[in-house]
């Protein structure tokens, strides 16, 4: 199959992942628990550099353009210029910085839990800015809004898509190198 056939159809495919996982969600206050920060922490553990960034793209250009793939079955611009909307901006940079972590070596656990981490930092950072910005409260009440209560969810988020990225990327790695040596043979 082309490559770029290939790479379409898989953002496409992650694409649909994230899009069916994010709306999904518990409420806690004026921001829900999603799905939506596992399948990013998937997305960027399993994409190549800007791969993911292209995911999140499509992700947000579907709900903007109305289709209910926000948390709470939620779609159009309005939900991302909206007080939670800086969160689902801060996924554009959460995913970047965990693809190209995880580039750094896919064969090494240590760069999974740590890109997300770091992702969920950024999208966290985003996120409480513009909460603060739109609602005009203080640092210390979207701190204690907008991340504390997340944190434990992230925690669990973060370690079960660590481990299945790593366990699919060194599968992946293991079948393409053992495939790539059956066709030098034949």
């Amino acid at each position: 199959m082309n490559k770029t056939i290939q790479k379409i159809s898989f953002i496409a495919i992650l694409a649909a992942f994230l899009c069916v996982l994010s709306p999904w969600s518990i409420p806690i206050g004026d921001i829900p628990v999603t799905l939506a920060t596992f399948a990013l922490y998937l997305i960027g553990g399993l994409t190549k550099k800007f791969d993911g960034l292209l995911v999140v793209l499509v992700y947000i250009f579907i709900g903007i353009i109305g289709i209910p793939v926000f948390s709470s079955f939620r779609g159009g611009i309005g939900v991302v210029l909206g007080a939670t909307g800086g969160y689902i901006i801060g996924y554009l940079p959460a995913v970047i910085i965990i693809s190209f972590l995880t580039c750094i070596n896919k064969k090494q656990f240590f760069w999974y839990p740590l890109s997300m981490v770091l992702g969920t930092i950024i999208c966290y950072f985003v996120g409480t800015i513009w909460y603060m910005f739109q609602t005009e409260n203080s640092l210390a009440y979207a701190l204690t809004v907008c991340v504390v209560p997340f944190i434990i969810f992230d925690i669990i988020k973060i370690i079960v898509a660590s481990i299945v990225a790593y366990i699919i990327n060194v599968k992946t790695i293991l079948f393409s190198s053992i495939y790539s040596g059956i066709n030098k043979n034949m």
